[in-house]
């Protein structure tokens, strides 16, 4: 049996994770988005938990202070996959079940597709097939997207993150539909955690940076229609991509921030996915 992590690394990297329910148990790996830290998994975690499974959060790669790399190459989706391989190791999980929520959901998709042999299943929140979004930016997700066109631009993104003691970030992020965005707010404050967290986006412009591949693992992909940053023309268009068994599953009423703002609901539609489709098999 393996002992209870609270870090982990990847390479010369050092990880912060959140590890919680029995160490025997089946084992989920819940990956935050942007920008947001495991802490937004906090009313996911205890019904997962009280089901029986393990559940490792880490605080991803640019979001850890000890894995604030400030080269864009460093942000290359394999190497964000690698990390989470490097954790499921650290936990001695040969195969695990994973969820993400907005850009854990794009690492989601390449881990899906790349390494079918280890995830057992896989829960998409938000974020849709990266196939399916790049069609969808021929249309309308254009004008969504545009801020990712605006982060390219060098070191404006770190400034907007520090204006006005964050205010404008407190209210975009407000405006979308954030709960509590004050810890958003703190984290990009920090000037390492700022460039960390967009060379995520800066990383779109590597070569084949996210092609994901097909998908044979079975799938849920949870997506909501009030998400201001991702449409339904890419959520509907992921089907076209998933060869395995899947389910899409559209929350009502809800903003981009299901973990937060939907927390039991969408535990209940893991644990539902997570007994259909066993680690075991």
């Amino acid at each position: 049996m393996t002992s209870r992590l609270t870090s982990f690394t990847s390479g010369n990297l050092t990880f912060d994770v959140r590890d919680e329910g029995p160490l025997d148990g089946p084992v989920v790996v819940a990956l935050h988005g942007f920008p947001q830290t495991s802490a937004c998994w906090s009313g996911v975690i205890p019904p997962l938990v009280a089901a029986g499974h393990r559940v490792l959060a880490p605080d991803q790669r640019g979001y850890s202070p000890g894995a604030r790399p400030s080269d864009v190459a460093s942000y290359a989706t394999a190497r964000l996959a690698g990390d989470v391989l490097a954790l499921a190791d650290a936990a001695g999980a040969d195969r695990f079940h994973l969820v993400g929520h907005d850009w854990g959901a794009a690492v989601g998709w390449t881990l899906a597709g790349r390494h079918a042999d280890r995830v057992a299943s896989f829960t998409a929140v938000s974020v849709p097939h990266p196939a399916a979004l790049a069609r969808a930016l021929r249309g309308t997700q254009a004008l969504r997207s545009w801020y990712m066109a605006a982060f390219q631009v060098p070191g404006l993104a770190e400034r907007v993150f520090r204006a006005r003691g964050g205010d404008v970030v407190r209210r975009l992020l407000t405006r979308s539909g954030l709960p509590d965005p004050e810890p958003s707010v703190r984290l990009l404050a920090d000037p390492a955690a700022a460039t960390g967290t967009v060379n995520w986006y800066r990383a779109l412009r590597l070569p084949g940076n996210l092609r994901a591949g097909r998908t044979r693992v079975p799938t849920l992909y949870v997506w909501s229609d009030r998400d201001v940053a991702l449409g339904r023309r890419a959520a509907e268009g992921t089907a076209a991509f998933v060869d395995g068994p899947y389910r899409f599953v559209v929350l009502a009423g809800v903003s981009h921030w299901v973990p937060e703002e939907r927390p039991a609901e969408l535990a209940a539609l893991l644990l539902e996915h997570l007994a259909a489709h066993p680690s075991d098999r």
